[in-house]
């Protein structure tokens, strides 16, 4: 096992990472930006080192200051947690390089899965349904609506590289797949220093489902079940839970079982997720494999019991799995809302600033990861999420009463937050009966998506 790793990330993964390693019996060393210098859990690590300036190409996507760092402390192992580097293949191999354990996948298998094209290969090989698409990259906009004529509209235009929603487009015809295609590869190459697209199907009013799995070095995968992320905007998730509503257990366990074998076929290590799609007839479509931890694991953690983040550092430390697929169980209902510093009453404009009042709820079934306090300033450079309140009871009706009383619980000021949204999800009747999607949120509350403009 290691005795100290460099935690290569912020907020409240960051912390979430130093509980774990302080669990093990791990020393952690932070890495901070300037602008995340006042952050309360650079307390809680062994040791902290300022890696650069307030932006992220200062900071968190320097890879060669976070070598750097890694290097000066000593330590023998990297953890990105989720976003940042979490997901560059060749940062991965920096740290090969450079001797030092990468807490992830090999950077071959991040390859293999990274690019949305060379995966949905993969995938293929594997016998894992994928929604229909072109074949690899579309280099031109005629060549993709030669495409899109011969899949038939709708299509959607993606980003080959990257996640997180960003480079996807919608496109209905073909005056918008022309304007959607111009817009996607601005915006994969801002975000990703690659601006390689492909088109597939859209498939509508599709639920979004993600399995969760592990893999060791030895060749061991076994899933942790799924979580339900269907409740989402502009492709940001805002709530995910687990089991998902209204999937059959056939379809539950033909789902994991693909994600599985892809896994296996990319030979994966480390935990990661495999995303689908699932239309009204629970048909299932692969669309991209996540090859880090997840925001919204500690879902799967509530249901299941285990650690994610610390089988993450086992697995890089060379521990087989000792966990079964057998033994893995999904027992009661688990809710994540995500808790932005957003107004959704003005376009989910951000809301930066500082936080004067903060209460946290509490009680029976409930958990909040946040790294904010009163006094935290949330800083307008990085992503505006604060907290994640999370909610485990015995059933689906038990989770979202718990969530409804935790909401009402939470307050924070005098910041702007999506807690009124969550509060008007949790009663909402086609929510509360399961009966959602991933246009959900903009048909229900689209005059808080459009905003006052």
């Amino acid at each position: 096992m290691f005795t100290r790793i460099l935690v290569a990330n912020r907020g409240e993964i960051a912390l979430r990472i130093i509980r774990a390693c302080r669990d093990l019996g791990i020393d952690a060393i932070a890495v901070y930006s300037r602008a995340d210098r006042d952050a309360a859990y650079l307390n809680l690590a062994h040791d902290a080192i300022c890696i650069g300036g307030e932006s992220p190409t200062q900071s968190y996507l320097n890879a060669a200051a976070i070598i750097s760092a890694a290097e000066l402390t000593d330590v023998q192992a990297i953890h990105p947690g989720y976003g940042f580097l979490a997901e560059n293949a060749r940062f991965a191999q920096m740290c090969r390089d450079c001797r030092i354990e990468f807490i992830g996948p090999s950077p071959e298998a991040m390859q293999a899965l990274g690019d949305k094209v060379a995966a949905r290969k993969l995938a293929k090989q594997a016998k894992v349904p994928c929604v229909p698409g072109s074949p690899g990259n579309v280099d031109s906009e005629d060549e993709a609506v030669a495409i899109a004529e011969k899949l038939g509209y709708p299509v959607m235009i993606k980003a080959a590289a990257g996640g997180g929603g960003r480079g996807m487009r919608p496109a209905h015809n073909e005056a918008t797949l022309r304007t959607s295609f111009k817009h996607a590869r601005a915006e994969a190459e801002a975000a990703f220093k690659d601006g390689s697209l492909y088109v597939e199907k859209l498939i509508e009013r599709p639920r979004h489902v993600e399995v969760q799995l592990l893999g060791d070095r030895k060749g061991n995968v076994i899933h942790l079940w799924e979580r339900d992320c269907s409740l989402q905007r502009r492709h940001q998730k805002l709530v995910e839970e687990s089991p998902s509503p209204h999937i059959s257990a056939r379809t539950r366990a033909k789902l994991c079982a693909a994600a599985v074998r892809l896994a296996r076929a990319a030979g994966y290590y480390s935990a990661g997720t495999c995303e689908f799609l699932v239309d009204e007839r629970e048909n299932f479509y692969f669309i991209e494999v996540n090859a880090r931890i997840q925001v919204e694991h500690p879902v799967t953690e509530l249901v299941t019991g285990e650690d994610l983040v610390q089988w993450q550092i086992r697995i890089a430390a060379g521990e087989p799995l000792k966990l079964k697929q057998d033994q893995v169980h999904q027992s009661g209902h688990a809710l994540e809302c995500r808790i932005n510093a957003e107004s959704p009453e003005d376009g989910f404009r951000p809301s930066p600033g500082p936080i004067q009042r903060l209460i946290l709820p509490g009680g029976p079934g409930v958990r909040v990861d946040t790294h904010a306090y009163a006094g935290y300033n949330v800083s307008p450079f990085y992503d505006s999420m604060v907290a994640k309140l999370l909610v485990h009871r015995a059933t689906r009706a038990d989770a979202i009463r718990a969530m409804r009383r935790a909401l009402a619980e939470f307050v924070i000021g005098p910041i702007q937050t999506t807690i009124p949204l969550h509060r008007a999800i949790m009663e909402q009747a086609d929510f509360v009966r399961g009966r959602v999607d991933t246009g959900f949120i903009e048909r229900t509350f689209g005059a808080s998506e459009r905003g006052k403009s």
